[in-house]
């Protein structure tokens, strides 16, 4: 069994209620807990536990920052909870215990945590902030994160650019194993709204996340995998091809804040992805997903 902390901006874009779809059906997964970030982060804890509840599983949820360290944020609602309607969930969370939820179920399972990340970044740095031995008692940590410049062009990453001074933070600790999936492969994993919707409605337990999918696709004709990806990735490491490098964010010009620069080295901190096969990462979802 892999334990799995998720932090989440579960709400703005859909691939995050799908990456907890995979958590929750995946049997080799159990889910310590899920954190929220950004924006009314009280609603997307709720579309969370919603999720959890329609699994039948009773998960800790925690809403954690809803603002970055520096600045205002780039996504200050959470649009699908409009589909919450009246699937069970909590609405009584605890405020404020977030970051201190994390530090203490890292430190009560030592060298045994998978930490995903897959929102801005903003309470992964206030954990590494106050407590810095945590990075080193991950067992890895996984961020749906950056763009390194694999494949054509170079820009700042939504996660990265929405708390740019979090993500340094965060890639200048030194967890035994730092993996990132970027958009240089995450962008290659996507299903249009036809195709989607099949997969979709054949799964049981999908429960509130088809709702939320609806929002989703009265906006946009696609859903790109970001961040079911990179939970795949935790239990099947063979999905996308990986290499090592260093990784870091950029601060000092406000027009390029939130890049990640990536230097290829084999003694590097981090480890990127840098290819994928996004035939057998669907594979790999609808099998677990079903």
């Amino acid at each position: 069994m892999n334990k799995v902390l998720l932090d989440t901006d579960i709400g703005s874009d859909i691939d995050d209620a799908l990456c907890l779809a995979y958590l929750l059906s995946h049997p080799q997964c159990e889910l310590l807990g899920v954190t929220t970030v950004s924006g009314q982060a009280k609603l997307r804890a709720e579309m969370a536990d919603a999720m959890c509840k329609a699994w039948g599983k009773d998960i800790p949820v925690f809403p954690g920052a809803e603002k970055p360290l520096l600045g205002e944020s780039r996504q200050p609602q959470a649009p699908q909870a409009a589909a919450l309607g009246d699937w069970p969930r909590a609405n009584d969370f605890p405020q404020g215990k977030a970051v201190q939820f994390l530090r203490d179920t890292i430190r009560a399972n030592p060298g045994e945590v998978d930490l995903l990340a897959i929102g801005p970044l903003t309470n992964i740095g206030l954990l590494f902030a106050l407590d810095p031995e945590i990075p080193a008692l991950l067992k890895s940590l996984w961020l749906m994160c950056g763009h390194f410049g694999f494949r054509e062009g170079r820009y700042a990453e939504w996660n990265a650019l929405n708390d740019p001074v979090a993500a340094a933070i965060v890639y200048a600790a030194r967890p035994e194993d730092h993996c990132s999936v970027g958009l240089d492969v995450t962008c290659q994993c996507v299903l249009d709204a036809e195709r989607a919707r099949k997969y979709f409605k054949q799964i049981k337990t999908f429960g509130p996340a088809q709702d939320f999918i609806e929002v989703w696709f009265s906006s946009v004709p696609n859903v790109t995998f970001h961040d079911p990806l990179t939970a795949a990735c935790i239990f099947n490491r063979e999905l996308c091809r990986f290499v090592h490098g260093n990784i870091e964010v950029e601060l000092t010009s406000p027009k390029l804040s939130g890049m990640t620069h990536w230097e290829e080295s084999e003694t590097g901190a981090h480890k990127a992805a840098a290819d994928v096969s996004p035939e057998r990462f669907f594979e790999e979802y609808f099998s677990v997903v079903k």
